[in-house]
Formats: C-alpha cells, sequence, structure tokens
C-alpha cells in the first residue's frame, strides 16, 4: 500500500506542485491521506485531456463512481490511486458521498455545453474545489466545512479564470452566459479569440467575486486550529493571481512563476494572515 501512497505523492508533484508543496507542512501522518486525496483531485480534473472525447470521459467517471460505491475491488486494488483513496475514506471516514458528487460535477467537462449562470457556476466551485478543501480538512483532523465553503468558491474561480484562454481554444465557456450576455459579450468572439470591452467587463465581473469570496473566507480561515491550515495553504494564491490577471490580456495564458507560488505558499505556512489576505 505504501507504494500507492508514493504513486500518489509522484503524481500531484507533477501535476498538482501547489497542493504538493502544501501538504509538505502538514504532520508527516497525514500526508499519505492528502496526497491520495490530491491525486484522486488529479484524475477528476484531467478526465477531459486524458478522453478526449465524451464517451470514454463518462466510462473512467462512472468506473469512480463505482469504486466509491463499493464495486469493482479487484480492479481498484491494482489501481494505485483508487487503491490510496479507498484506504484514506477508511482511515479518516471521509464521506465518499462527496467525492461522488465532486466526481457528477466534473461531468460538466467532458462537453460544451456553456456554464448558463453565476449560481452554476458557485455550485460546481462548490462541489470540486471546497469539497476539496474541506476534505483535506477532515483528513487532518479537523471540520473546516464554513471556511472551505468561501475559500473553495475563490479558488475555483480563480482557477476557471486562469484556464480562460485554454478553455477558449477547445470552445469551452465557464464565463457564465449570464454573465456574457449582461456584458454584451458573445461565445462566438470568445472562440475566435476577438477582445472587447463585454469580455473584458464579464471577466472583471467574475474576478470580484472571487475577490467576495476570498474576503469571505479570511475571518474562518483564521478562525481554524493550527492543525487544519496545511489544507488551505493554496488559497494564498488566489489574490496574486487574481491581481496579474486584471493587468493582462484576456487571451493570455497567464500564470504566477513556479517559484513565486512556492513562496507564497511558504510565507502563508508562517503567517495565516496571508491564506486568505
Amino acid at each position: 500500500m505504501q507504494d500507492a501512497f508514493a504513486y500518489c505523492a509522484d503524481l500531484i508533484r507533477h501535476a498538482d506542485r501547489d497542493r504538493f508543496l502544501a501538504a509538505l507542512f502538514a504532520p508527516a501522518d497525514r500526508r499519505d491521506g492528502l496526497a491520495a486525496l490530491y491525486a484522486f483531485n488529479v484524475e477528476m480534473a484531467r478526465v477531459r485531456e486524458a478522453a478526449r472525447q465524451p464517451l470514454p470521459g463518462e466510462i473512467r467517471l462512472q468506473w469512480w463512481s463505482e469504486v466509491l460505491h463499493g464495486e469493482r475491488r479487484e480492479e481498484a486494488a491494482a489501481n494505485p490511486v483508487a487503491a490510496a483513496l479507498l484506504t484514506t475514506i477508511e482511515r479518516h471516514g471521509l464521506a465518499a458521498s462527496a467525492l461522488r458528487e465532486l466526481i457528477e460535477a466534473r461531468r460538466f467537462d467532458l462537453y460544451d455545453e456553456p456554464m448558463a449562470g453565476l449560481a452554476d457556476l458557485e455550485s460546481y466551485a462548490a462541489t470540486t474545489s471546497s469539497a476539496l478543501f474541506a476534505l483535506a480538512a477532515q483528513i487532518l483532523g479537523c471540520d473546516a466545512a464554513v471556511a472551505a465553503q468561501p475559500a473553495g468558491m475563490a479558488s475555483g474561480i480563480a482557477g476557471l479564470l486562469r484556464a480562460f484562454p485554454l478553455h477558449a481554444d477547445r470552445r469551452q465557456l465557464y464565463v457564465p452566459t449570464e454573465l456574457l450576455d449582461r456584458h454584451g459579450a458573445h461565445a462566438h468572439d470568445i472562440f475566435a479569440r476577438r477582445p472587447s470591452a463585454g469580455l473584458d467587463a464579464a471577466l472583471q465581473e467574475l474576478r470580484n467575486l472571487a475577490r467576495r469570496h476570498l474576503a469571505a473566507a479570511r475571518e474562518h480561515v483564521m478562525a481554524l486550529p493550527p492543525l487544519a491550515l496545511p489544507a488551505f495553504l493554496p488559497v494564498a494564491l488566489v489574490r496574486p493571481s487574481l491581481d496579474r490577471l486584471e493587468r493582462g490580456d484576456a487571451f493570455a495564458a497567464i500564470e504566477l512563476s513556479p517559484w513565486r507560488r512556492q513562496w507564497l505558499i511558504w510565507r502563508a505556512s508562517r503567517n495565516p494572515a496571508r491564506i486568505a489576505g
């Protein structure tokens, strides 16, 4: 089983380095569980890229759903991420239902149907990002659902904004059509990579929404016990990412440099006020 956990740690080291670094600040006996949870999230986040077509993606997600329902035991035992995740669920009493809801939310990623409204976007962020923070905190021995909700909203929306150029190339639309209509922006312009004042206004509104969720998270995160804080260290990247997005081109790939991301996580580990600051 230790080989399965080592596989998960190696996977997130390359595919989700922010959470890999954050997990290093957790107690040693909890890092395996965090690695398993985060590796599962990597598998879910890249399902469209791995499957390329909706049907194989549906099959992949259905396999994971069946694993969490206690089926496909032999196949799960042979899959290091599944084996490590199932052990983590049992060891830390995680709710498999929250993981199954995350899988269901990720079905949206497989198709090119646009996100309809802001409520739909917030529901997507809550079921994917917020749930991940809450489950990570549970692995650390804390109930942090109240802090996880706004922290996950802020982090999830910021992540979708960073991925906007990639999604435009794929003809995926996570910016709600409700928002685009309000500002007179059009999907066909986005897919053609044509900038517009309406699109800029819609993206600014989303950045403002992420900032409001981040502000709401601050008080709750500051009230958490120190043991829970490693689960929330990636939130320290949200505000700097939003600041940089505001200064950039909507269609340009904008990411904080690896060294700065690492420094922001380290700084937040030393001063929890910087996590949602």
